[in-house]
């Protein structure tokens, strides 16, 4: 009453004491300069600053990378139980820090986060002690929603539904790293002058270290929209794959689409193309360019059926064309 006379009190919050066996850790995140959000875990409690056993990552995490960083403390025997003592609830406390990393994501008014400590034990996790500090003047641009990131989260709202020709319906989605596999069966059912006609050299695709370059990418300025499909055998499989990589001004995007044999002459290629100049608008881009073969019919088919210019000072089998997008972002 002294110190805020304006103060209107609604009640008292009174919880249990919390049990004091477990183990104390720390959760915290905080909006880094150079990095963006970053998010901390590690050992917590009175003694944090002493042991200094933390590791970082960024927002939001995965089941994996949750994982890992919990992997690199010096605490995790203690975590995974030692010497005869029970193991922590792993799953709960991997899934508390994967939803606190969601929350930072999707909050850019979130300047700084502590939870410490955050005790766990075999029956759960429980958070002792928590802090937030939050900015008014966070703005979000529409078309950037996640610039305060380092890396933008995996873009659900880029995901609809299409038909074929011929009925039959397909997925149209971001590809995600999990879909590497399918990748790799994706061009490995395209004829070699497919994959020629696609990248323009005989491309050898049989490697993890190829596939992560295609399937691990930087939503932020490249999109793979992949059309996902249930086979006959009711096996999901990738029919084709249309990619846009923009420059770092995010002014120009490089198009290039991708349809296994199997499923070309369905419409598919117009599909994902016209999604994809959609996306081209959506971020706000002035110009798509594409690079075709001048034996490739079907692709300058496409590409004049939607007001692709041609360059006619192209010299040679390749065919450079632009399209003109509205500068105009949209939500």
């Amino acid at each position: 009453a002294r110190h805020r006379p304006d103060a209107r009190l609604i009640g008292v919050t009174i919880q249990a004491m919390a049990d004091s066996r477990g183990i104390d850790l720390i959760l915290g995140a905080k909006r880094d300069p150079v990095f963006g959000t970053v998010i901390l875990t590690g050992l917590g409690g009175t003694a944090a600053e002493i042991m200094n056993d933390r590791s970082l990552g960024f927002p939001p995490l995965n089941e994996r990378l949750t994982r890992r960083m919990l992997e690199s403390l010096r605490c995790w025997p203690l975590l995974r139980g030692y010497r005869g003592a029970a193991p922590v609830d792993l799953d709960r406390l991997i899934e508390t820090i994967m939803r606190v990393s969601y929350l930072v994501a999707d909050y850019p008014e979130i300047r700084e986060l502590d939870i410490n400590p955050l005790r766990v034990d075999p029956n759960g996790v429980l958070a002792l002690d928590a802090r937030i500090a939050v900015t008014a003047n966070s703005t979000v641009h529409p078309s950037r929603p996640y610039a305060h990131l380092a890396l933008r989260p995996y873009p659900d709202e880029l995901q609809r539904h299409a038909v074929l020709n011929d009925g039959i319906p397909v997925r149209l989605r971001p590809i995600r790293p999990e879909d590497e596999p399918m990748w790799m069966d994706l061009l490995g059912s395209c004829s070699r002058e497919s994959i020629y006609m696609r990248f323009r050299y005989m491309f050898h695709w049989e490697s993890h270290t190829v596939a992560s370059r295609y399937c691990y990418i930087d939503y932020d300025r490249e999109i793979a929209i992949v059309a996902e499909l249930d086979d006959e055998d009711g096996r999901r499989r990738l029919a084709g794959v249309g990619r846009l990589v923009c420059d770092p001004e995010m002014e120009t995007g490089e198009y290039a689409v991708l349809i296994a044999d199997r499923w070309q002459n369905r419409g598919l290629g117009g599909i994902l193309t016209d999604f994809c100049m959609d996306i081209a608008q959506r971020w706000g881009l002035k110009h798509v360019v594409a690079q075709t073969t001048s034996d490739n019919a079907r692709m300058i088919n496409l590409f004049k059926n939607r007001q692709f210019e041609f360059d006619r000072e192209t010299s040679g089998e390749l065919l450079d064309v632009r399209k003109p997008i509205d500068s105009t972002p949209t939500a």
